[in-house]
């Protein structure tokens, strides 16, 4: 049987794909002149919005996914790069921005990289390396931290650095169970 690629779960991906760099020249392109006029805070807000519509349809497309029997190979892909393109796209922006650690964001990025390339030569050995709820609880600290520095608020630094713990801690676990 044949997989339908073109499927919501797919369409939710990709337009968070799409958004991910939306979402980065908000937070970086401050000075173009089409912003003329603009209250620099408009750019937290926007970029904010962005990023929130994009967090959501992260949930709703695996949720759909499941439930109404929509996984594909093509979502398989869509999914795990639309993730890390959101995620790449806020931390880079916060970084040119001054609000997140260099050192942060270079040790979040080394293991989404480094646990990307094990998981393609897993299966290319045919082994299947499936999310950890280390990884999932990750995805998402890593995303309420990006919207707590987006936003500015209290306690957003701390959570960017319980996001580098556990994100350390699942590429751990990829680690070990690839090895087993």
């Amino acid at each position: 049987m044949k997989e339908k690629n073109l499927n919501l779960p797919n369409i939710l991906a990709a337009f968070r794909i799409a958004l991910a760099p939306l979402m980065l020249w908000f937070m970086v392109d401050q000075s173009n002149p089409i912003f003329n006029g603009w209250h620099p805070s408009w750019f937290d807000y926007f970029a904010g919005l962005i990023f929130v519509i994009a967090s959501v349809t992260d949930f709703f497309d695996g949720y759909i996914a499941r439930s109404w029997d929509q996984m594909t190979k093509l979502g398989s892909i869509l999914d795990p790069l639309a993730d890390k393109m959101l995620i790449l796209a806020g931390l880079l922006g916060l970084m040119v921005l001054d609000r997140a650690s260099a050192f942060a964001v270079f040790s979040i990025l080394s293991r989404e990289f480094f646990i990307t390339g094990l998981r393609v030569v897993a299966v290319s050995e045919g082994k299947a390396v499936a999310s950890t709820m280390a990884g999932k609880v990750k995805t998402v600290v890593q995303m309420i931290a990006i919207g707590f520095l987006l936003m500015n608020w209290p306690f957003a630094t701390e959570l960017l650095w319980l996001a580098v713990g556990l994100t350390l801690y699942s590429g751990y676990e990829y680690i070990r169970d690839y090895l087993k």
